[in-house]
């Protein structure tokens, strides 16, 4: 079904409401269905290693149903009710797909993402509550498994672990030096409150149907923990309607059996699991993961035109950062059955999006979800209109609102006036959106509106369009940093009064953690040594400053808090004329103002310097420029 605008947006709301919808109710109907359909075709496919004639392993859509089947039973025999919890603490592979939509059959799954450390994963497990652990049997270049192994130590609800050994995957000589490569592990007899079992082992003796009743209405299915740079990480709730919206949505506008989907983003994360894998289930695509560390694995990016050859595939998944080292490589192999590529999870520069297109022929849609709304909100049409930097128009049955704050309550925003983006649709589990009650209190307008915390505005066609935060997130190559870590981190060190943590402008990953602090009266430290301090005591390496600015006084608001627009002006001045001068332009940033469109825009001096130019240094950035007048 074409969506070229808004006008496809209304025609197919008007054709019935979401609720007259003939959508399954459940997950595992969802899949069954489409095994039925298409029983032979391929599902996903799975390749540890990175090269285009490496080994590879195929599912079937109804040898993945049967193998969901079997881990819904395993799960339920180790005591998984329909409310209890499968977390799983994996990378990529065939087995973490199983267990995700088992775990979503048999009970409530978990994703987490396997970078935390031991701490933030044992947080996440006690939250939840959860009784399985599906991880990894120990297994070289990885410490998955120490990992897991020392967070259920301090997770007595969990009772079972379940390993799943990677060398399943290699051939002859690699798969016989595994053994003798293997990092060690510590007593696991300790561990009296959890048993250790073979996930494949336990797998294979459970029957391929289901050997109890599905659920028969609407419930919630996955918790997912969003950020986790703190010690107790908000989990979000999603139901199954919120999981069948998004695969409705690739089904009905992107989709078909005939399509080869490319995802090397990780299984922790909503984009692929929801956005990605809800989509193929619902609508026949084939899905390919390379390695288990997806854009992370050895030789992806070097290898990464030559997998779209072998696999044929049609549509990319993709993030900036991804990009960014994708146009590094030339293109060296046939990829003419691409159709579309799609960027998520954090904005995409201007500068970056011309070179793709330029470089590969193939066009670049981006998109807007968050993990709170069980992930799809917006994305400029894929048949329509594409405007580089928009988020695009909301999608059938998504209801977004720009609204603002007022004497009499919140008020909806006019054409181009910036407020905070708030989102009813099927995947807003209204009232209920984190496990925690208190962490629901004032998240809605209306009671219906999930508030984001993202500033925005919607332009005179109806796009919208990102312009800034309200809430203080600093978002790495899509990963959520808390800047509080790092500012309690700081306020621990005795020359330290005041601290703030901002994400600074990066090509790469769009940006990245600095800080700024002001010393207590007569303290003397350099910005090196509070460098060295942060690198020890803030524990998460992506939240670690890659900046440190000691001032004379912090920038203040009137009640004594840290005014972060003025740091973040500062660090877009020394980002900017940073990149210029060593492009050996004179151009240089002369001030940074709040537009109320835009957001924070450089001004720039051009001294002599050529638009052109400046744009092929600036378009790396996020972060608009204009010539100063």
């Amino acid at each position: 079904m074409a969506f070229v605008g808004l006008e496809d947006k209304a025609r197919i709301e008007q054709e019935m409401s979401w609720e007259d919808r003939d959508v399954p109710v459940t997950f595992h109907q969802l899949l069954s269905r489409t095994a039925g359909k298409f029983p032979n075709s391929n599902a996903v496919s799975f390749q540890l290693m990175s090269g285009p004639t490496d080994k590879a392993e195929t599912l079937t859509w109804s040898q993945l149903l049967g193998k969901v089947n079997q881990a819904a039973n395993l799960f339920r025999s180790l005591g998984v009710g329909e409310k209890d919890v499968v977390a799983y603490v994996l990378p990529n592979c065939n087995e973490t797909l199983v267990t995700m939509m088992g775990g979503a059959v048999a009970g409530i799954v978990n994703p987490i993402n396997p970078l935390l450390e031991p701490e933030q994963i044992a947080a996440i497990l006690r939250e939840t509550g959860a009784k399985v652990v599906v991880t990894l049997k120990s297994f070289p270049k990885t410490d998955v498994a120490q990992k897991v192994e020392e967070a259920v130590r301090h997770a007595p609800n969990v009772k079972t672990i379940l390993e799943i050994d990677l060398n399943r995957y290699l051939t002859p000589p690699k798969s016989w030096l595994v053994p003798f490569l293997r990092p060690k592990m510590g007593d696991k007899e300790k561990l009296a409150h959890a048993d250790y079992k073979n996930f494949n082992k336990e797998l294979a003796k459970q029957p391929t149907t289901l050997t109890f009743e599905d659920s028969k209405e609407d419930r919630v299915a996955c918790y997912f923990h969003t950020g986790g740079t703190t010690g107790m990480p908000k989990v979000a709730q999603h139901k199954y309607s919120g999981l069948i919206y998004n695969g409705w949505l690739g089904n009905t506008l992107l989709f078909s059996e005939e399509d080869v989907i490319m995802c090397p983003l990780p299984m922790f994360h909503v984009f692929a699991v929801h956005v990605i894998m809800m989509a193929a289930v619902s609508s026949g695509a084939h899905v390919v993961f390379p390695t288990p560390a997806g854009y992370r694995g050895d030789g992806v990016f070097d290898n990464f035109w030559k997998l779209i050859e072998r696999w044929k595939v049609t549509f990319i998944i993709t993030v900036p950062t991804a990009i960014a080292a994708k146009m590094q490589r030339p293109v060296d192999a046939d990829i003419s059955t691409v159709k579309t590529a799609f960027s998520g999870s954090a904005p995409l520069p201007v500068e970056l999006f011309r070179r793709f297109e330029e470089a590969t022929g193939v066009t670049i849609v981006e998109g807007y979800g968050l993990t709170e709304a069980t992930c799809l909100v917006s994305c400029n049409p894929v048949d329509g209109e594409k405007k580089i930097g928009s988020i695009g128009i909301p999608f059938p049955y998504t209801d977004v609102k720009i609204l603002q704050d007022g004497p009499d309550g919140p008020k909806e925003c006019a054409v181009d006036e910036i407020g905070e983006i708030c989102i009813s649709n099927p995947g807003v589990f209204a009232g209920n959106t984190y496990t925690e009650a208190d962490k629901n209190v004032d998240l809605y307008h209306f009671d219906k509106y999930l508030r984001t915390g993202d500033l925005g505005r919607f332009d005179g066609d109806g796009y919208l369009w990102i312009t800034g935060r309200a809430k203080d997130l600093i978002i790495r190559g899509g990963h959520n940093i808390d800047p509080a870590e790092i500012e309690e981190a700081l306020l621990g060190h005795d020359a330290v009064a005041f601290a703030g943590a901002i994400g600074q402008p990066d090509a790469y990953s769009g940006e990245v953690p600095c800080a700024f602090v002001e010393l207590v009266d007569g303290a003397s430290v350099s910005e090196k040594e509070l460098m060295d301090y942060c690198n020890v005591h803030v524990h998460e390496r992506a939240a670690q400053p890659k900046h440190m600015t000691i001032l004379d006084e912090l920038p203040k608001t009137a009640v004594g808090k840290v005014f972060k627009p003025e740091l973040r002006k500062q660090a877009i001045t020394r980002i900017y004329n940073g990149a210029l001068e060593e492009a050996g332009l004179e151009a240089r940033v002369v001030s940074v103002i709040d537009d109320k469109k835009r957001g924070l825009v450089a001004q720039l001096d051009a001294k002599g310097s050529s638009e052109d130019d400046v744009s092929k240094v600036l378009g790396s950035f996020t972060r608009p420029w204009e010539w100063a007048a």
